[in-house]
């Protein structure tokens, strides 16, 4: 029976199987070979939609409840509290599950192939600080695995596929950097005539997911009111705007449950005693009409183009208030993701000491995942292992093809 190689990743998916060294990428979203890990529960109880379907619904402001990033939750309290989604009670294992089952159907409908075994990837820590959580988080996803239809199902570290799956020199030694949307990495390896041999691998809990919030945060948020004040209904003085909102509201997983009656309340009281209304109307905006997806895409956009070093990069604000954009040039995006570095510099120190190797062993540093691409990320790398070559795998499909692989 062949197993199944599946990347679930926080932002993007694939599947793939492998025939005699040969990788065959399953296409389960029409015209490519992944597809966003998101969902839409339509109101009207209808068929859920997932990939670009459910960006697409979202965009087109359908009546529903989209949701992404639900890695992220993996081992956490939440991915099992029952919520009101669409009309009915759901559970995110819920969710993950019915994602899964459409990802596998649709895999075993256009291969013609039954897949009851599975490879999933997996980070190498879901929460890097908690072990307890880190094991509960693939119990979890082991759970939604079955539950989807798989009777058989094994795991990988995702940059040990991606070690697999890489291409280089033989009898070197390479180090796997896979930045992903919700966590960060690592695998040092030696390849050999016989294949790969992995001598240690690391991870932290940092990715894209990160990025995007903490530059919602410092850039977008300031324009719906976070960092004003309140008048005081008594006595005088003045107090700070809560917070709490603005985080959640620029976390992937969170925007959602911001969708409620209270949440609403709690904005039109913040409205009514707000020093600045114009921004906090703003905010009242965004909750009534559901505009917080669509506000997380144009902070993602203009992360790239800033990347990209476009000089007009800017955070498009228009759905909330007409003409509003936010400039988020290069320099002030790296200024504002400075504190990233450290982490991902001693991540990657902290890898080489696991395998007993010195940065001057490293003879190439191979780039995996789609916030791999950020110019932070490479520079980094570069700083750390300054004599290996630098090098680009197939950014969204190199994790997968090494599953596959391991899976034959």
């Amino acid at each position: 029976m062949t197993r199944l190689g599946i990347d679930f990743g926080t932002s993007n998916s694939a599947v793939a199987v492998a025939t005699q060294g040969e990788v065959r990428r399953i296409p389960i979203e029409r015209g490519a070979e992944t597809l966003p890990t998101a969902v839409f529960f339509p109101e009207d109880g209808s068929d859920m939609r997932i990939g670009r379907s459910a960006a697409d619904a979202l965009i087109e402001g359908e009546d529903g409840r989209y949701m992404r990033a639900l890695k992220s939750v993996l081992g956490t309290p939440l991915f099992h509290e029952k919520r009101l989604i669409a009309g009915r009670r759901r559970t995110l294992a819920d969710v993950v599950t019915a994602f899964l089952r459409s990802a596998k159907s649709r895999a075993e409908a256009t291969a013609e192939v039954r897949f009851d075994r599975v490879l999933s990837g997996r980070p190498v820590h879901f929460h890097s600080a908690d072990p307890g959580r880190d094991a509960q988080a693939e119990a979890d996803l082991r759970a939604c695995y079955a539950a989807a239809g798989f009777a058989d199902v094994a795991f990988m570290f995702e940059p040990e596929a991606a070690a697999i799956a890489s291409r280089g020199d033989a009898d070197e030694t390479g180090l796997v950097v896979d930045i992903g949307g919700g966590t960060s990495d690592f695998t040092l390896f030696r390849r050999r005539a016989g294949g790969v041999e992995v001598l240690g691998s690391h991870g932290i809990r940092l990715g894209g997911t990160d990025f995007d919030r903490t530059l919602s945060l410092a850039f977008a948020m300031p324009e719906l009111g976070m960092n004003g004040e309140l008048v005081r209904t008594l006595g005088e003085g003045r107090l700070p705007v809560p917070r709490q909102i603005y985080a959640d509201l620029a976390t992937w997983p969170m925007i959602p449950f911001l969708y409620t009656r209270e949440t609403g309340r709690e904005v039109e009281d913040l409205v009514r005693h707000a020093v600045d209304r114009t921004r906090l109307s703003r905010l009242k905006t965004v909750i009534r009409d559901h505009l917080g997806h669509d506000l997380a895409f144009a902070v993602e956009r203009a992360k790239i183009a800033a990347n990209r070093q476009e000089r007009d990069a800017a955070i498009d604000m228009s759905l909330i208030e007409p003409g509003l954009r936010v400039p988020m040039p290069a320099s002030a995006m790296t200024g504002v993701l400075g504190d990233f570095r450290e982490p991902l510099r001693l991540a990657l120190y902290q890898t080489l000491m696991q395998a007993g190797a010195t940065p001057g062993a490293v003879d190439h540093v191979v780039l995996v995942g789609g916030s791999s691409l950020m110019r932070l990320v490479s520079e980094v790398a570069v700083e750390v292992c300054p004599q290996a070559r630098i090098s680009r795998a197939e950014a969204f499909t190199a994790v997968v093809d090494g599953l596959a692989l391991a899976a034959q």
